[in-house]
Protein backbone atom coordinates (compact mmCIF):
# COMPACT_ATOMS: atom_id res chain seq x y z
CA UNK A 1 0.00 0.00 0.00
CA UNK A 2 1.29 3.48 -0.79
CA UNK A 3 -0.79 5.03 1.99
CA UNK A 4 -3.68 6.36 -0.14
CA UNK A 5 -6.50 4.51 -1.83
CA UNK A 6 -6.37 5.70 -5.44
CA UNK A 7 -9.89 4.79 -6.53
CA UNK A 8 -13.21 3.45 -5.32
CA UNK A 9 -14.83 0.60 -7.18
CA UNK A 10 -18.49 -0.11 -6.50
CA UNK A 11 -20.30 -3.32 -7.40
CA UNK A 12 -17.41 -5.79 -7.20
CA UNK A 13 -16.53 -7.61 -3.97
CA UNK A 14 -13.42 -5.42 -3.62
CA UNK A 15 -15.52 -2.33 -4.18
CA UNK A 16 -18.11 -3.49 -1.64
CA UNK A 17 -15.44 -4.08 0.97
CA UNK A 18 -13.97 -0.63 0.38
CA UNK A 19 -17.39 0.97 0.46
CA UNK A 20 -18.15 -0.72 3.77
CA UNK A 21 -14.84 0.53 5.12
CA UNK A 22 -15.57 4.02 3.88
CA UNK A 23 -19.04 4.03 5.39
CA UNK A 24 -17.79 2.66 8.68
CA UNK A 25 -15.30 5.48 8.87
CA UNK A 26 -18.01 7.99 7.90
CA UNK A 27 -15.82 9.23 5.10
CA UNK A 28 -13.27 8.18 2.48
CA UNK A 29 -10.96 5.36 3.52
CA UNK A 30 -7.45 6.74 4.11
CA UNK A 31 -4.32 4.83 5.09
CA UNK A 32 -1.61 6.53 7.09
CA UNK A 33 1.41 4.48 8.16
CA UNK A 34 -0.58 1.35 7.25
CA UNK A 35 -3.24 2.26 9.84
CA UNK A 36 -6.70 3.19 8.59
CA UNK A 37 -7.98 6.55 9.79
CA UNK A 38 -10.67 8.96 8.72
CA UNK A 39 -12.67 11.85 10.02
CA UNK A 40 -16.08 11.65 11.53
CA UNK A 41 -19.01 13.41 9.92
CA UNK A 42 -19.04 16.24 12.49
CA UNK A 43 -18.59 19.48 10.61
CA UNK A 44 -17.09 21.11 13.68
CA UNK A 45 -14.07 18.80 13.47
CA UNK A 46 -11.60 18.82 10.64
CA UNK A 47 -11.38 15.91 8.30
CA UNK A 48 -8.28 14.02 9.33
CA UNK A 49 -5.99 13.52 6.35
CA UNK A 50 -8.38 15.18 3.91
CA UNK A 51 -9.36 18.47 5.49
CA UNK A 52 -6.11 19.60 7.05
CA UNK A 53 -5.03 22.97 5.72
CA UNK A 54 -1.53 21.71 5.22
CA UNK A 55 -0.72 19.14 2.59
CA UNK A 56 -4.05 19.30 0.74
CA UNK A 57 -3.65 17.67 -2.66
CA UNK A 58 -6.17 18.78 -5.31
CA UNK A 59 -8.18 15.99 -6.86
CA UNK A 60 -10.89 15.57 -9.46
CA UNK A 61 -12.95 13.81 -6.77
CA UNK A 62 -14.95 15.99 -4.39
CA UNK A 63 -16.28 14.77 -1.06
CA UNK A 64 -19.67 16.21 0.07
CA UNK A 65 -20.94 15.86 3.65
CA UNK A 66 -24.01 16.71 5.75
CA UNK A 67 -26.50 16.18 2.91
CA UNK A 68 -30.24 16.24 3.74
CA UNK A 69 -31.80 12.81 4.18
CA UNK A 70 -34.07 12.98 1.15
CA UNK A 71 -31.57 14.51 -1.26
CA UNK A 72 -31.72 13.43 -4.89
CA UNK A 73 -28.88 12.54 -7.21
CA UNK A 74 -29.74 15.46 -9.49
CA UNK A 75 -29.42 17.94 -6.64
CA UNK A 76 -25.96 16.65 -5.75
CA UNK A 77 -24.89 16.78 -9.39
CA UNK A 78 -26.12 20.39 -9.58
CA UNK A 79 -23.41 21.42 -7.13
CA UNK A 80 -20.71 20.55 -9.64
CA UNK A 81 -22.34 21.46 -12.95
CA UNK A 82 -21.60 25.22 -12.82
CA UNK A 83 -17.89 24.46 -12.75
CA UNK A 84 -17.57 21.81 -15.45
CA UNK A 85 -18.73 18.35 -16.46
CA UNK A 86 -19.53 15.84 -13.71
CA UNK A 87 -18.15 12.51 -14.89
CA UNK A 88 -19.11 10.24 -11.99
CA UNK A 89 -21.21 10.08 -8.85
CA UNK A 90 -21.21 7.96 -5.72
CA UNK A 91 -24.05 8.38 -3.21
CA UNK A 92 -23.70 7.31 0.43
CA UNK A 93 -27.24 8.16 1.52
CA UNK A 94 -26.99 6.21 4.75
CA UNK A 95 -24.19 8.53 5.83
CA UNK A 96 -25.61 11.69 4.21
CA UNK A 97 -22.53 11.89 2.04
CA UNK A 98 -21.59 11.72 -1.62
CA UNK A 99 -18.61 11.84 -3.97
CA UNK A 100 -18.64 13.51 -7.36
CA UNK A 101 -15.89 13.36 -9.92
CA UNK A 102 -15.22 16.33 -12.21
CA UNK A 103 -13.86 15.95 -15.72
CA UNK A 104 -10.75 18.02 -14.94
CA UNK A 105 -8.76 18.90 -11.87
CA UNK A 106 -9.13 22.57 -12.81
CA UNK A 107 -12.92 22.31 -12.60
CA UNK A 108 -12.62 20.65 -9.19
CA UNK A 109 -10.21 23.38 -8.04
CA UNK A 110 -12.66 26.09 -9.05
CA UNK A 111 -15.50 24.32 -7.29
CA UNK A 112 -13.64 23.80 -4.01
CA UNK A 113 -12.28 27.34 -4.10
CA UNK A 114 -15.76 28.77 -4.60
CA UNK A 115 -17.39 26.72 -1.86
CA UNK A 116 -14.57 27.53 0.57
CA UNK A 117 -15.84 31.13 0.64
CA UNK A 118 -19.57 30.53 0.09
CA UNK A 119 -21.32 27.85 2.13
CA UNK A 120 -23.57 25.87 -0.23
CA UNK A 121 -27.15 25.08 0.78
CA UNK A 122 -29.44 22.34 -0.42
CA UNK A 123 -33.04 22.51 0.79
CA UNK A 124 -32.03 25.21 3.29
CA UNK A 125 -29.38 22.93 4.86
CA UNK A 126 -25.69 23.93 4.84
CA UNK A 127 -23.44 21.26 3.36
CA UNK A 128 -19.69 20.81 3.40
CA UNK A 129 -17.40 20.30 0.42
CA UNK A 130 -13.72 19.40 0.21
CA UNK A 131 -11.20 17.50 -1.88
CA UNK A 132 -11.13 13.74 -1.57
CA UNK A 133 -7.84 11.88 -1.38
CA UNK A 134 -9.26 9.54 -3.98
CA UNK A 135 -8.07 10.42 -7.45
CA UNK A 136 -10.81 8.60 -9.34
CA UNK A 137 -14.25 7.07 -8.88
CA UNK A 138 -14.85 3.72 -10.56
CA UNK A 139 -18.44 2.52 -10.58
CA UNK A 140 -20.26 -0.22 -12.46
CA UNK A 141 -23.91 -0.93 -13.24
CA UNK A 142 -24.79 -2.64 -9.98
CA UNK A 143 -28.36 -1.99 -8.81
CA UNK A 144 -27.35 0.35 -5.98
CA UNK A 145 -25.58 2.63 -8.45
CA UNK A 146 -28.01 2.39 -11.38
CA UNK A 147 -30.09 5.36 -10.22
CA UNK A 148 -27.05 7.58 -9.74
CA UNK A 149 -25.68 6.71 -13.16
CA UNK A 150 -29.05 7.27 -14.83
CA UNK A 151 -29.32 10.73 -13.24
CA UNK A 152 -25.79 11.55 -14.30
CA UNK A 153 -26.41 10.46 -17.89
CA UNK A 154 -29.65 12.47 -18.07
CA UNK A 155 -28.02 15.64 -16.77
CA UNK A 156 -25.01 15.26 -19.03
CA UNK A 157 -27.27 14.81 -22.05
CA UNK A 158 -29.01 18.09 -21.31
CA UNK A 159 -25.69 19.72 -20.50
CA UNK A 160 -24.22 18.72 -23.85
CA UNK A 161 -27.29 19.98 -25.71
CA UNK A 162 -27.28 23.30 -23.88
CA UNK A 163 -23.57 23.80 -24.48
CA UNK A 164 -24.09 23.16 -28.18
CA UNK A 165 -26.93 25.69 -28.33
CA UNK A 166 -25.29 28.37 -26.20
CA UNK A 167 -21.74 27.79 -27.34
CA UNK A 168 -20.52 28.00 -23.75
CA UNK A 169 -18.80 25.72 -21.30
CA UNK A 170 -21.13 26.68 -18.44
CA UNK A 171 -24.24 24.51 -18.64
CA UNK A 172 -27.79 25.52 -18.00
CA UNK A 173 -29.27 22.89 -15.72
CA UNK A 174 -32.71 24.37 -15.22
CA UNK A 175 -34.81 22.10 -17.37
CA UNK A 176 -33.19 18.87 -16.29
CA UNK A 177 -33.25 19.52 -12.57
CA UNK A 178 -36.48 21.28 -11.77
CA UNK A 179 -38.42 22.10 -14.91
CA UNK A 180 -37.99 25.77 -14.03
CA UNK A 181 -35.53 28.48 -14.96
CA UNK A 182 -32.72 28.80 -12.40
CA UNK A 183 -32.84 32.59 -12.89
CA UNK A 184 -35.06 34.72 -10.66
CA UNK A 185 -36.17 38.28 -11.35
CA UNK A 186 -36.29 40.21 -8.09
CA UNK A 187 -37.92 43.60 -7.48
CA UNK A 188 -37.41 45.37 -4.15
CA UNK A 189 -40.38 47.59 -3.33
CA UNK A 190 -40.52 50.28 -0.63
CA UNK A 191 -36.75 50.65 -0.79
CA UNK A 192 -36.22 52.59 2.43
CA UNK A 193 -32.79 51.11 3.07
CA UNK A 194 -30.22 50.37 0.36
CA UNK A 195 -30.12 46.72 -0.68
CA UNK A 196 -26.71 45.62 -1.87
CA UNK A 197 -25.65 42.72 -4.03
CA UNK A 198 -24.05 41.11 -0.95
CA UNK A 199 -27.31 41.37 1.00
CA UNK A 200 -29.16 39.57 -1.79
CA UNK A 201 -26.47 36.90 -1.93
CA UNK A 202 -26.71 36.30 1.80
CA UNK A 203 -30.49 35.93 1.71
CA UNK A 204 -30.78 33.76 -1.39
CA UNK A 205 -27.80 31.51 -0.58
CA UNK A 206 -29.96 29.89 2.09
CA UNK A 207 -31.87 28.06 -0.64
CA UNK A 208 -29.10 26.89 -2.94
CA UNK A 209 -25.87 27.79 -4.67
CA UNK A 210 -26.02 31.32 -6.09
CA UNK A 211 -23.88 31.54 -9.23
CA UNK A 212 -24.46 35.06 -10.57
CA UNK A 213 -26.25 38.29 -9.64
CA UNK A 214 -26.89 41.40 -11.72
CA UNK A 215 -28.50 44.46 -10.10
CA UNK A 216 -30.00 47.42 -11.96
CA UNK A 217 -32.69 50.09 -11.84
CA UNK A 218 -35.63 49.70 -14.19
CA UNK A 219 -39.00 51.46 -14.24
CA UNK A 220 -37.71 53.47 -11.30
CA UNK A 221 -37.36 50.31 -9.20
CA UNK A 222 -34.34 48.51 -7.82
CA UNK A 223 -34.23 45.08 -9.45
CA UNK A 224 -31.93 42.10 -9.72
CA UNK A 225 -31.46 38.94 -11.75
CA UNK A 226 -30.12 36.04 -9.72
CA UNK A 227 -29.01 32.69 -11.13
CA UNK A 228 -28.95 29.51 -9.06
CA UNK A 229 -27.10 26.33 -9.93
CA UNK A 230 -30.43 24.60 -10.50
CA UNK A 231 -34.10 25.35 -10.97
CA UNK A 232 -35.08 23.52 -7.79
CA UNK A 233 -33.25 26.03 -5.63
CA UNK A 234 -34.86 28.90 -7.52
CA UNK A 235 -38.28 27.37 -6.93
CA UNK A 236 -37.66 26.94 -3.19
CA UNK A 237 -36.38 30.50 -2.88
CA UNK A 238 -39.38 31.94 -4.71
CA UNK A 239 -41.84 30.05 -2.53
CA UNK A 240 -40.10 31.10 0.69
CA UNK A 241 -39.17 34.70 -0.07
CA UNK A 242 -41.79 36.17 -2.41
CA UNK A 243 -43.64 38.89 -0.49
CA UNK A 244 -41.23 38.88 2.45
CA UNK A 245 -39.66 42.08 3.80
CA UNK A 246 -35.89 42.24 4.09
CA UNK A 247 -36.43 44.60 7.02
CA UNK A 248 -39.62 44.99 9.00
CA UNK A 249 -42.16 47.07 7.09
CA UNK A 250 -39.87 47.91 4.16
CA UNK A 251 -37.74 46.52 1.31
CA UNK A 252 -40.35 44.02 0.12
CA UNK A 253 -39.24 41.24 -2.22
CA UNK A 254 -41.30 40.54 -5.34
CA UNK A 255 -39.96 37.45 -7.11
CA UNK A 256 -40.75 35.83 -10.45
CA UNK A 257 -39.00 33.35 -12.70
CA UNK A 258 -37.04 35.03 -15.45
CA UNK A 259 -37.39 34.06 -19.09
CA UNK A 260 -33.60 33.88 -19.16
CA UNK A 261 -31.96 30.58 -18.34
CA UNK A 262 -28.42 31.88 -17.89
CA UNK A 263 -26.83 35.24 -17.06
CA UNK A 264 -23.83 36.72 -18.83
CA UNK A 265 -21.77 38.67 -16.27
CA UNK A 266 -18.84 40.69 -17.60
CA UNK A 267 -17.66 42.40 -14.41
CA UNK A 268 -17.34 41.56 -10.72
CA UNK A 269 -18.27 44.72 -8.85
CA UNK A 270 -21.04 46.23 -6.72
CA UNK A 271 -23.55 45.96 -9.57
CA UNK A 272 -22.87 42.44 -10.84
CA UNK A 273 -20.94 39.36 -9.86
CA UNK A 274 -20.16 35.90 -11.21
CA UNK A 275 -19.20 33.81 -8.18
CA UNK A 276 -17.79 31.08 -10.39
CA UNK A 277 -15.37 33.53 -12.07
CA UNK A 278 -13.28 35.39 -9.49
CA UNK A 279 -10.91 36.38 -12.30
CA UNK A 280 -13.36 38.79 -13.97
CA UNK A 281 -12.34 42.48 -14.07
CA UNK A 282 -14.16 45.10 -12.02
CA UNK A 283 -15.01 47.21 -15.07
CA UNK A 284 -16.67 50.55 -14.42
CA UNK A 285 -17.14 49.85 -10.73
CA UNK A 286 -19.60 52.27 -9.19
CA UNK A 287 -20.55 51.95 -5.53
CA UNK A 288 -24.10 51.01 -4.73
CA UNK A 289 -24.07 53.21 -1.65
CA UNK A 290 -22.57 56.64 -1.41
CA UNK A 291 -20.37 57.98 1.38
CA UNK A 292 -23.04 60.12 2.97
CA UNK A 293 -25.60 57.36 3.25
CA UNK A 294 -22.91 55.18 4.73
CA UNK A 295 -22.02 57.88 7.25
CA UNK A 296 -25.66 58.55 8.11
CA UNK A 297 -26.42 54.87 8.63
CA UNK A 298 -23.25 54.51 10.68
CA UNK A 299 -24.25 57.40 12.97
CA UNK A 300 -27.65 55.85 13.53
CA UNK A 301 -26.03 52.56 14.40
CA UNK A 302 -23.74 54.16 16.96
CA UNK A 303 -26.75 55.78 18.63
CA UNK A 304 -28.47 52.41 18.72
CA UNK A 305 -25.46 50.79 20.33
CA UNK A 306 -24.58 48.90 17.15
CA UNK A 307 -21.01 48.70 15.78
CA UNK A 308 -21.92 50.57 12.58
CA UNK A 309 -24.45 49.64 9.95
CA UNK A 310 -22.27 50.40 6.96
CA UNK A 311 -18.60 50.95 7.59
CA UNK A 312 -17.91 51.76 3.95
CA UNK A 313 -19.83 51.88 0.67
CA UNK A 314 -18.68 48.34 0.01
CA UNK A 315 -19.43 46.83 3.43
CA UNK A 316 -22.34 44.74 2.19
CA UNK A 317 -24.44 42.58 4.44
CA UNK A 318 -21.79 42.18 7.12
CA UNK A 319 -22.01 45.89 7.86
CA UNK A 320 -25.58 45.81 9.16
CA UNK A 321 -26.11 45.67 12.93
CA UNK A 322 -27.73 42.59 14.47
CA UNK A 323 -30.71 44.65 15.62
CA UNK A 324 -32.15 45.24 12.16
CA UNK A 325 -30.42 42.87 9.82
CA UNK A 326 -29.61 39.27 9.08
CA UNK A 327 -27.89 37.05 11.58
CA UNK A 328 -24.62 35.87 10.08
CA UNK A 329 -25.31 32.37 11.32
CA UNK A 330 -28.25 32.14 8.97
CA UNK A 331 -31.77 33.36 8.31
CA UNK A 332 -34.59 31.38 9.79
CA UNK A 333 -37.06 32.32 7.11
CA UNK A 334 -39.85 29.88 7.99
CA UNK A 335 -41.78 31.28 10.92
CA UNK A 336 -40.54 34.83 10.47
CA UNK A 337 -43.61 36.99 10.03
CA UNK A 338 -43.46 40.25 8.14
CA UNK A 339 -39.74 40.47 7.71
CA UNK A 340 -36.46 38.62 7.48
CA UNK A 341 -34.96 40.44 10.44
CA UNK A 342 -34.81 38.50 13.74
CA UNK A 343 -38.05 38.61 15.71
CA UNK A 344 -38.25 40.87 18.71
CA UNK A 345 -35.97 43.50 17.23
CA UNK A 346 -37.14 47.03 16.41
CA UNK A 347 -38.02 47.63 12.78
CA UNK A 348 -35.45 49.31 10.60
CA UNK A 349 -37.76 52.27 10.04
CA UNK A 350 -38.49 52.69 13.73
CA UNK A 351 -34.82 52.43 14.65
CA UNK A 352 -33.86 54.94 11.99
CA UNK A 353 -36.62 57.36 13.01
CA UNK A 354 -35.60 57.21 16.66
CA UNK A 355 -31.96 57.74 15.83
CA UNK A 356 -32.74 60.50 13.36
CA UNK A 357 -34.84 62.39 15.85
CA UNK A 358 -32.02 62.28 18.39
CA UNK A 359 -29.49 63.38 15.78
CA UNK A 360 -31.68 65.90 14.06
CA UNK A 361 -31.28 64.20 10.69
CA UNK A 362 -34.08 65.83 8.69
CA UNK A 363 -36.90 63.45 7.84
CA UNK A 364 -34.77 60.30 7.94
CA UNK A 365 -37.52 58.28 9.56
CA UNK A 366 -40.03 58.79 6.78
CA UNK A 367 -40.00 56.02 4.21
CA UNK A 368 -42.48 57.82 1.97
CA UNK A 369 -40.73 61.19 1.85
CA UNK A 370 -39.90 62.51 -1.60
CA UNK A 371 -38.40 65.88 -0.53
CA UNK A 372 -34.64 66.40 -0.37
CA UNK A 373 -32.73 69.03 1.57
CA UNK A 374 -29.77 70.27 -0.48
CA UNK A 375 -27.20 72.32 1.45
CA UNK A 376 -23.77 73.90 1.01
CA UNK A 377 -24.84 75.49 -2.26
CA UNK A 378 -23.23 78.57 -3.75
CA UNK A 379 -25.84 81.28 -2.98
CA UNK A 380 -24.45 83.59 -5.67
CA UNK A 381 -25.01 81.13 -8.49
CA UNK A 382 -27.65 78.56 -7.55
CA UNK A 383 -31.09 78.80 -9.18
CA UNK A 384 -34.19 76.61 -9.10
CA UNK A 385 -33.65 75.85 -12.80
CA UNK A 386 -30.14 74.44 -12.35
CA UNK A 387 -31.31 72.17 -9.51
CA UNK A 388 -34.30 71.09 -11.60
CA UNK A 389 -32.04 70.05 -14.50
CA UNK A 390 -29.44 68.30 -12.32
CA UNK A 391 -31.81 66.40 -10.04
CA UNK A 392 -33.98 65.68 -13.07
CA UNK A 393 -31.33 63.19 -14.22
CA UNK A 394 -32.52 60.85 -11.43
CA UNK A 395 -36.25 61.52 -11.35
CA UNK A 396 -39.04 63.91 -12.27
CA UNK A 397 -38.58 67.04 -10.14
CA UNK A 398 -41.93 68.53 -9.08
CA UNK A 399 -40.86 71.64 -7.18
CA UNK A 400 -37.69 73.46 -6.12
CA UNK A 401 -37.43 76.03 -3.35
CA UNK A 402 -34.29 77.98 -2.44
CA UNK A 403 -34.68 79.12 1.16
CA UNK A 404 -35.25 82.85 1.37
CA UNK A 405 -33.05 83.59 4.39
CA UNK A 406 -30.54 80.78 3.79
CA UNK A 407 -29.87 80.72 0.10
CA UNK A 408 -27.14 78.07 0.48
CA UNK A 409 -30.00 75.63 1.20
CA UNK A 410 -32.77 74.36 -1.05
CA UNK A 411 -35.65 71.89 -1.05
CA UNK A 412 -36.15 69.61 -4.06
CA UNK A 413 -39.36 67.59 -4.34
CA UNK A 414 -39.17 64.46 -6.49
CA UNK A 415 -42.10 62.39 -7.81
CA UNK A 416 -41.66 59.66 -5.20
CA UNK A 417 -39.39 58.46 -2.42
CA UNK A 418 -37.49 56.03 -4.66
CA UNK A 419 -36.45 58.87 -6.97
CA UNK A 420 -35.43 60.93 -3.93
CA UNK A 421 -33.25 58.07 -2.62
CA UNK A 422 -31.71 57.64 -6.06
CA UNK A 423 -30.90 61.34 -6.42
CA UNK A 424 -29.49 61.49 -2.90
CA UNK A 425 -27.23 58.47 -3.41
CA UNK A 426 -25.79 59.84 -6.67
CA UNK A 427 -25.56 63.58 -6.01
CA UNK A 428 -24.51 63.91 -2.40
CA UNK A 429 -20.92 65.10 -2.23
CA UNK A 430 -20.79 66.15 -5.90
CA UNK A 431 -19.34 69.60 -6.61
CA UNK A 432 -21.61 72.31 -8.01
CA UNK A 433 -20.40 75.88 -8.57
CA UNK A 434 -17.19 75.15 -6.69
CA UNK A 435 -18.82 73.68 -3.56
CA UNK A 436 -19.58 70.08 -2.52
CA UNK A 437 -23.34 69.63 -2.17
CA UNK A 438 -24.82 67.86 0.83
CA UNK A 439 -28.04 66.00 0.04
CA UNK A 440 -30.23 64.45 2.76
CA UNK A 441 -33.91 63.64 3.25
CA UNK A 442 -35.99 66.62 4.35
CA UNK A 443 -38.44 66.69 7.24
CA UNK A 444 -40.95 68.31 4.88
CA UNK A 445 -43.40 66.11 2.98
CA UNK A 446 -44.01 68.67 0.23
CA UNK A 447 -42.56 71.94 -1.00
CA UNK A 448 -45.11 74.68 -0.37
CA UNK A 449 -45.68 77.27 -3.08
CA UNK A 450 -45.64 80.92 -1.94
CA UNK A 451 -48.99 82.44 -1.10
CA UNK A 452 -50.32 85.13 -3.37
CA UNK A 453 -48.61 88.42 -2.60
CA UNK A 454 -45.86 86.73 -0.57
CA UNK A 455 -42.33 87.91 -1.40
CA UNK A 456 -40.41 85.07 -3.04
CA UNK A 457 -38.01 86.66 -5.56
CA UNK A 458 -38.42 83.72 -7.91
CA UNK A 459 -36.84 81.27 -5.44
CA UNK A 460 -39.71 78.75 -5.62
CA UNK A 461 -40.65 77.06 -8.89
CA UNK A 462 -43.31 74.48 -9.77
CA UNK A 463 -42.12 72.02 -12.44
CA UNK A 464 -44.95 69.49 -12.15
CA UNK A 465 -46.05 70.05 -15.76
CA UNK A 466 -42.57 70.49 -17.27
CA UNK A 467 -42.02 68.88 -20.69
CA UNK A 468 -38.43 68.08 -19.65
CA UNK A 469 -39.34 65.24 -17.27
CA UNK A 470 -37.27 62.22 -18.31
CA UNK A 471 -39.32 59.48 -16.65
CA UNK A 472 -42.98 60.33 -17.26
CA UNK A 473 -43.26 57.81 -20.09
CA UNK A 474 -43.61 54.20 -18.78
CA UNK A 475 -40.89 51.90 -20.10
CA UNK A 476 -38.70 54.78 -21.26
CA UNK A 477 -35.09 53.88 -22.06
CA UNK A 478 -34.08 56.60 -19.62
CA UNK A 479 -34.85 54.17 -16.79
CA UNK A 480 -32.05 51.91 -18.05
CA UNK A 481 -29.51 54.71 -18.37
CA UNK A 482 -29.26 56.16 -14.89
CA UNK A 483 -25.59 56.53 -13.92
CA UNK A 484 -23.61 58.49 -11.35
CA UNK A 485 -22.14 61.83 -12.40
CA UNK A 486 -19.09 61.32 -14.59
CA UNK A 487 -16.75 63.40 -16.73
CA UNK A 488 -18.18 61.75 -19.86
CA UNK A 489 -21.59 62.90 -21.08
CA UNK A 490 -23.99 61.15 -23.43
CA UNK A 491 -25.50 63.41 -26.07
CA UNK A 492 -28.56 62.58 -28.16
CA UNK A 493 -31.05 64.18 -30.56
CA UNK A 494 -28.23 65.76 -32.59
CA UNK A 495 -29.38 67.04 -36.03
CA UNK A 496 -27.38 65.95 -39.12
CA UNK A 497 -26.05 69.44 -39.81
CA UNK A 498 -24.26 69.77 -36.44
CA UNK A 499 -20.57 68.81 -36.61
CA UNK A 500 -18.07 67.61 -34.05
CA UNK A 501 -16.45 71.07 -34.00
CA UNK A 502 -19.83 72.69 -33.38
CA UNK A 503 -20.43 70.55 -30.32
CA UNK A 504 -16.88 70.97 -29.01
CA UNK A 505 -17.19 74.75 -29.29
CA UNK A 506 -20.60 74.69 -27.61
CA UNK A 507 -19.38 72.66 -24.62
CA UNK A 508 -16.18 74.69 -24.30
CA UNK A 509 -18.37 77.76 -23.82
CA UNK A 510 -19.63 76.40 -20.48
CA UNK A 511 -16.29 77.36 -18.80
CA UNK A 512 -15.14 73.77 -19.29
CA UNK A 513 -12.51 72.00 -21.36
CA UNK A 514 -13.40 69.26 -23.83
CA UNK A 515 -10.89 66.40 -23.66
CA UNK A 516 -12.43 63.97 -26.15
CA UNK A 517 -15.40 63.54 -28.48
CA UNK A 518 -16.86 60.62 -30.41
CA UNK A 519 -19.97 60.18 -32.53
CA UNK A 520 -21.72 56.82 -32.29
CA UNK A 521 -20.81 54.78 -35.37
CA UNK A 522 -24.27 53.31 -35.91
CA UNK A 523 -26.27 56.39 -34.94
CA UNK A 524 -24.84 59.83 -35.57
CA UNK A 525 -27.69 61.37 -33.62
CA UNK A 526 -25.78 60.37 -30.49
CA UNK A 527 -22.26 61.10 -29.24
CA UNK A 528 -19.99 60.98 -26.18
CA UNK A 529 -18.14 64.06 -25.01
CA UNK A 530 -15.57 64.01 -22.22
CA UNK A 531 -14.94 67.06 -20.05
CA UNK A 532 -11.80 67.54 -17.96
CA UNK A 533 -13.60 66.88 -14.64
CA UNK A 534 -16.89 65.63 -13.21
CA UNK A 535 -17.68 69.13 -11.92
CA UNK A 536 -17.29 70.57 -15.44
CA UNK A 537 -19.53 67.82 -16.84
CA UNK A 538 -22.21 68.60 -14.24
CA UNK A 539 -22.12 72.28 -15.21
CA UNK A 540 -22.23 71.43 -18.92
CA UNK A 541 -25.25 69.20 -18.41
CA UNK A 542 -27.06 71.95 -16.48
CA UNK A 543 -26.24 74.59 -19.10
CA UNK A 544 -26.84 72.57 -22.27
CA UNK A 545 -29.54 69.98 -21.61
CA UNK A 546 -32.47 70.98 -23.87
CA UNK A 547 -30.23 73.44 -25.78
CA UNK A 548 -31.78 74.39 -29.14
CA UNK A 549 -29.50 73.06 -31.90
CA UNK A 550 -31.82 74.18 -34.69
CA UNK A 551 -33.92 72.12 -37.10
CA UNK A 552 -36.40 71.56 -34.26
CA UNK A 553 -33.78 69.53 -32.33
CA UNK A 554 -33.19 70.12 -28.64
CA UNK A 555 -30.05 68.49 -27.25
CA UNK A 556 -30.47 65.76 -24.64
CA UNK A 557 -27.60 65.39 -22.16
CA UNK A 558 -27.06 62.71 -19.51
CA UNK A 559 -24.19 61.11 -17.65
CA UNK A 560 -22.48 58.15 -19.33
CA UNK A 561 -21.03 55.00 -17.81
CA UNK A 562 -18.61 54.74 -20.74
CA UNK A 563 -15.38 56.58 -21.38
CA UNK A 564 -13.82 57.61 -24.65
Amino acid sequence: MDGVVQDITVGTKRGSDELLSACAANGPFIMSNSTPSAANGNDSKKFKGEHRSSGIVPSRVIHIRKLPNDITEAEVISLGLPFGKVTNLLMLKGKNQAFIEMNTEEAANTMVSYYSTVTPYLRSHPIYIQYSNHKELKTDNSPNQARAQAALQAVNAVQTANMAIAGTGVPDTAVSLAGQSPVLRIIVENLFYPVTLDVLHQIFSKFGTVLKIITFTKNNQFQALLQYADGSSAQHAKLALDGQNIYNACCTLRIDFSKLTSLNVKYNNDKSRDYTRPDLPSGDNQPTLDQTMAAAFGKEASLLGAPGIISSPYAGAAGFPPGIAFQQAGLSVPGVHGGLAPLGMPSAAAAAAAAASRMGIPGFGSAANAVLLVSNLNPERVTPQCLFILFGVYGDVQRVKILFNKKENALVQMSDCNQAQLAMSHLNGQRLHGKAMRVTMSKHQTVQLPREGQEDQGLTKDYSSSPLHRFKKPGSKNFQNIFPPSATLHLSNIPPSVTEDDLKMLFSSTTGMVKAFKFFQKDRKMALIQMSSVEEAIQALIDLHNHDLGENHHLRVSFSKSTI
